[in-house]
């Protein structure tokens, strides 16, 4: 089972730098990581990043009960997107959904972002692929991110945004950036007239690398 050391502080840490990168606005998008009791620390509802201080994490269980939550403080109520993801992967110890602006369009056309910039197989695994839809804060949320995400770093909510995985917050911030700008890339070599593919063999290779490191 991947955890991550001081995850309290870690993902207080990826949720201001979320804020900052512009991946999402307000109160929008939710952060967890893995403790090494496999208890899960997750960012609350309806608290603004840059307001949020670590007393107003949330601690759950693997099954989401509320072991530890400042008064007022809930978890966020996509959980269990965060727990069908760490229930079908062992090796990640942090999910972060995020409201990306070009990823979401993506996301909107039900449109996977294709692996179409060398070397970026070795961080996502290949294409980023679109779930199929379910309505937001309901399991079928999680349980279809979980078939998009095998094999991969992130993968497209249909009509909603972005969830990336990795051995820790920083890791999984460092996908959800790439991913957001390979978007933006993607869109625009499209209005050039498509994309050149990287050749399979290539990517093949680079997703080989991306297993091999994945959860390192």
């Amino acid at each position: 089972m991947k955890f991550v050391e001081n995850a309290e502080d870690a993902v207080l840490a990826a949720a201001k730098d979320m804020l900052r990168r512009g991946l999402v606005e307000g109160t929008a998008g939710n952060i967890s990581a893995r403790r090494s009791d496999g208890n899960l620390v997750i960012t609350p509802s309806s608290v603004d990043y840059a307001d949020m201080a670590l007393d107003d994490l949330v601690l759950v269980d693997p099954d989401g009960a509320v072991l530890r939550a400042r008064d007022g403080r809930m978890p966020s109520t996509e959980m269990q997107l965060h727990l069908a993801c760490y229930q079908a992967f062992d090796d990640i110890g942090s999910v972060i959904h995020s409201h990306p602006v070009w990823a979401t369009m993506f996301a909107v056309a039900h449109q996977p972002i294709p692996a179409c910039i060398d070397e970026f197989a070795v961080y996502c695994g290949g294409d980023v692929r679109c779930a199929e839809y379910a309505a937001s804060g309901t399991p079928d949320v999680g349980a279809n991110a979980v078939k998009a995400l095998e094999g991969r770093g992130a993968a497209l909510i249909a009509n909603h945004g972005l969830v990336a995985v990795g051995p820790r917050p920083d890791k999984a911030m460092h996908i959800t950036a790439l991913v957001e700008r390979t978007a933006q890339i993607a869109w625009g070599a499209k209005a050039l007239g498509g994309y050149v593919p990287v050749p399979e063999e290539v990517n093949r290779n680079f997703a080989g690398v991306y297993t091999y490191l994945r959860g390192r």
